[in-house]
């Protein structure tokens, strides 16, 4: 197989968003796992992807494209955010169950949008999370971003515990658009606006407006089903797909737990499991007074209104019995999942192949999850609820 053939609509069609973001070879770079599954799904060979032709692809050797965006961090607008660590390689052909779904780099250095003082690198731990995450996201049914897979780059990183290996994860989306790519937008003009609104498949912003309300309250309540708590719900975290998108300081709630917070930068609890509802409607309010130049102030009014409305018929839908899921002592269990990403295990794995490249319990707990209702997809002591215990994530910036 040749090198795979990637369109790059996204930056030709928002060139006002979009910086050219040259190759990058990373000599020593190794393919940590690869989705030999959603290769195929892409339409590309999983030998030639192991090659060294196909590891430097991987690793961004042909380069891309980092877009703009801004966003609300912890409720404080920054004008301007964009890709400060990824780059958008570019997009599939738009034929195949899969065709139009875009592939980004995720640590793969700097770009023009990287903040000072940063490295625009990855560490292999967040990566591998976010890897495992996503893909048993998928796997249980949750609209989320795919990775294709995990490379180490060959270069130590300086992070909170020291000198960790580099990193890279291999994203795959239907679009990285963003509340905060629209967000950034409404900062330069309203035709800038409207172009986004037609990048990410409206014809209008009243229908844009309608999809991101709905599918974030439908996304918020599959989350909370099985106790997932995002950690970083920032407006830039919100992807107009309706995707699951950033995975760094996200855990799981073993139990329906309204005040459940991990994230080790979340001090004040924003983010807390029982408070997504809210916030995830917050961020549509920020969309809705982004797209105000180009739609009608009590139309946006009149949507929003219906928020707690829209917010009980997603929940209704995907919980039907609340109580019984309010009571569960194990909400992995209660949903028919055997195999799930524990908080605790996930992070021995990732530890020991950060710290001891030893990636074995990382890839049996990756086999296991990715098939989380067989129970022979894994060892028996998996399966158990690790309990309460104290515990913090990271954003691996």
């Amino acid at each position: 197989m040749n090198q795979p053939q990637l369109a790059h609509t996204l930056a030709e069609q928002l060139p006002e968003m979009a910086r050219d973001q040259p190759g990058t070879t990373f000599a020593n770079a190794q393919l940590v796992v690869l989705n030999e599954a959603l290769a195929r799904e892409l339409g590309l060979d999983p030998e030639w992807l192991r090659s060294h032709d196909g590891v430097q692809w991987l690793a961004g050797s042909q380069g891309g494209h980092a877009m703009a965006y801004s966003g609300h961090q912890f409720g404080q607008f920054v004008p301007l955010l964009g890709d400060g660590r990824a780059t958008l390689l570019g997009n599939l052909p738009t034929t195949g169950d899969m065709g139009g779904y875009e592939i980004q780099l995720k640590g793969s250095g700097l770009t023009a949008f990287s903040r000072p003082g940063s490295d625009g690198a990855g560490a292999i731990g967040p990566m591998l999370r976010e890897y495992l995450v996503s893909e048993f996201m998928h796997a249980v049914g949750i609209p989320t971003t795919r990775s294709l897979a995990v490379l180490s780059t060959g270069q130590h990183v300086i992070r909170r515990q020291g000198g960790v290996p580099g990193g890279i994860v291999v994203r795959v989306a239907k679009s990285h658009l963003r509340i905060g790519s629209v967000q950034y937008a409404a900062t330069q003009s309203t035709e800038l606006v409207e172009k986004v609104i037609r990048a990410a498949g409206f014809d209008s912003p009243v229908a844009l407006l309608e999809h991101t309300l709905n599918s974030q309250l439908a996304l918020v309540a599959k989350w909370m089903r099985i106790g997932f708590v995002h950690g970083v719900m920032n407006t830039d975290n919100a992807a107009l797909s309706g995707e699951t998108i950033d995975y760094g300081p996200c855990a799981f709630t073993e139990t329906y737990d309204p005040d459940a917070v991990f994230s080790s930068i979340d001090a004040q609890g924003r983010y807390r499991f029982g408070h997504q509802p809210s916030i995830a409607v917050w961020n549509v309010a920020r969309l809705a007074e982004a797209l105000l130049g180009v739609m009608d102030q009590d139309t946006a009014q009149s949507i929003l209104g219906q928020a707690q409305q829209r917010w009980d018929a997603a929940w209704n839908a995907e919980v039907p019995n609340p109580e019984e899921l309010a009571a569960a002592e194990d909400l992995f269990g209660f949903n028919g999942i055997v195999f799930g990403p524990r908080n605790g295990m996930l992070e021995r794995a990732i530890v020991e192949a950060e710290r001891n490249s030893n990636l074995e319990p990382f890839l049996e707990l990756a086999r296991a999850t990715q098939d989380p209702f067989n129970p022979d997809a894994g060892p028996e002591w998996m399966k158990a609820p690790e309990g309460a215990f104290p515990f913090r994530t990271f954003c691996g910036t």
